[in-house]
């Protein structure tokens, strides 16, 4: 019956569309899209694929520490460590829309070990968002 994910939601304080718009635009790659008129300035859509998944960003609360994470696949180990750089140097950066924190390239990841997990890492985006991005 369910066939994949339309669309996961994620949380960022109030006034923070702009960054989320660098990051997860600018950063990730993925495309902005429009939302509804009536929520037009309380949220921002992005896809991830054309036409389908999709991350919504609202306003709200995060638990800056909460292990609770979506996942994006990766096509390739070299996309997958291409990406892992570019979100470790925005990260490094220092500015407004950079990620809280980042798996350094070439270090171990900050995931659970273990033979079951393929190659990936894990960033906090510039709300406290856990992300992870593996093959």
């Amino acid at each position: 019956m369910i066939t994949g994910i339309a669309h996961i939601n994620l949380l960022v304080p109030q006034g923070t569309l702009d960054q989320a718009e660098e990051f997860y635009s600018g950063i990730l790659g993925f495309t902005r899209v429009p939302v509804p008129v009536l929520q037009k300035d309380t949220l921002a859509w992005f896809d991830i694929t054309p036409g389908g998944q999709q991350v919504h960003i609202a306003f709200g609360q995060n638990d800056l520490k909460s292990p609770r994470h979506p996942c994006f696949k990766i096509a390739s180990p070299e996309a997958l460590l291409e990406l892992r750089t570019k979100i470790y140097d925005h990260h490094v950066s220092g500015k407004a829309a950079a990620p809280q924190e980042a798996d350094k390239p070439g270090e171990v990841d900050s995931g659970a070990k273990g033979v079951e997990y393929p190659k990936r890492f894990f960033a906090r985006d510039f709300a406290g968002n856990r992300l992870e991005f593996s093959l």
